[in-house]
């Protein structure tokens, strides 16, 4: 038994590379921070943002927004959901994944998960079959990635656009195809916790020129689309420009100053991650009383946070358990709460929604799950203290 405690935060990110501060500065001491208010031959920070997140991505076409939660919305909209549409979701996710269904008037049909954190691949196929949903809005939750390929066999089979959500799986992959690549759009964060760090922010990506011609119009390019560049070319432009509503959701030329900085890194981020993770995973697989999925062979993913069930406490413990993990310096977030906390909650707590479901795997698994950031600012001796304290406290409140 241990008697250290944990003394970093878990909400530490690294800083901005150095050439994304300056030139933010540079940008600042120009007043110029709009993405359209250039001078003359002036290149914008946004649109080469865009032209090297799709090559990085390999998608023809991408938009950078003002936030993963607008982008999902913009999503759905430009792929024609409409207010009274049924959407159908998988139901561990986060608040904005519902948000973004409501936003657009639309009506969430939550899907079951399975033991592994994915969607459950028959209640998909039944609601699919039975809903008359048109859209699947799949958040990679927390980068646990489904079977791709039976995802995309069922839309394929009932005539459903794949929308992804791919807040928590930037540089993930299935079969070696990058997540995001496999539906008709896929929405990303770039928010403060998520692979790339500008505070708010994120990226639509598409290979459907007349999509991304409606999103760019709809993220408020006014007729200054021109000056975007992962875009289609003029005539699909001309087809949608009069008919796309502006909702005003582009980022700012600040913002993607500091990412441009971070993309050249990310690959080489992914690794430092997935090193971290696969530490604290190794080592709280081997601790009695802990459930921890073991990751499918045919995915890459990202470790940026760990999930685990904590299955030898009663519900009842759970709460003092997270308690006393936090006062030895590790934090810890209970999806199983009755009441949502900070950024966490359960799909029940979402009242906004009518008819909300029973979803009896999802009920159960998040009852006793456990989430945990990994930031890059720890390493692999962290990540050994932090199981240590773990281990320490779970076996305590087990002879309780």
């Amino acid at each position: 038994m241990t008697q250290a405690n944990f003394s970093k935060p878990f909400t530490q990110q690294e800083a901005i590379p150095e050439a994304g501060i300056e030139r933010a500065v540079e940008i600042m001491k120009s007043g110029r921070l709009h993405r359209y208010n250039l001078t003359a031959n002036e290149e914008s920070e946004a649109s080469c943002l865009e032209m090297e997140y799709a090559k990085w991505q390999g998608t023809n076409y991408c938009l950078a927004c003002t936030s993963g939660g607008y982008a999902i919305q913009l999503a759905l909209r430009v792929c024609g959901a409409k207010p009274g549409d049924k959407i159908l979701a998988n139901a561990y996710t986060l608040a904005p994944v519902p948000g973004a269904i409501h936003n657009v008037g639309a009506i969430p049909i939550l899907v079951d998960i399975d033991e592994n954190y994915h969607i459950d691949l028959e209640d998909l196929e039944a609601k699919a079959a039975t809903s008359g949903s048109k859209f699947l809005l799949l958040s990679h939750m927390r980068g646990h990635i489904a079977d791709m390929d039976k995802v995309v066999e069922i839309c394929t089979t009932y005539g459903i656009c794949l929308i992804e959500d791919c807040a928590h799986t930037m540089g993930a992959k299935w079969r070696g195809v990058r997540s995001g690549n496999f539906g008709m759009v896929a929405a990303f964060s770039t928010q403060t916790y998520k692979h790339m760090n500008s505070g708010e922010g994120g990226f639509l990506t598409t290979n459907d020129a007349e999509i991304a011609a409606r999103a760019v119009i709809s993220s408020g390019s006014y007729m200054l689309y021109g000056r975007h560049g992962a875009i289609p070319v003029e005539e699909v432009f001309q087809k949608v420009r009069l008919h796309s509503p502006n909702y005003s959701g582009r980022m700012d030329q600040m913002r993607a100053a500091m990412l441009r900085a971070q993309l050249p890194v990310l690959e080489e981020n992914v690794y430092r991650w997935n090193s971290l993770y696969d530490t604290l995973h190794a080592r709280l697989a081997t601790m009695e009383g802990i459930i921890i999925p073991t990751r499918k062979q045919e995915e890459f993913y990202v470790g940026s946070s760990i999930q685990f069930r904590a299955d030898v406490l009663p519900k009842e413990k759970i709460s003092a358990f997270v308690d006393s993990c936090s006062a030895r310096g590790v934090e810890l977030k209970w999806f199983g709460d009755d009441q949502p906390k900070a950024f966490t909650s359960r799909y029940d707590s979402w009242k906004y929604i009518d008819d909300l479901p029973i979803l009896p795997t999802t009920l159960r698994v998040l009852e006793k799950t456990l989430d945990m950031r990994v930031p890059l600012t720890f390493t692999t001796e962290d990540c050994k203290l932090i199981t240590d304290i773990i281990k320490d406290e779970i076996e305590r409140f087990a002879k309780s």
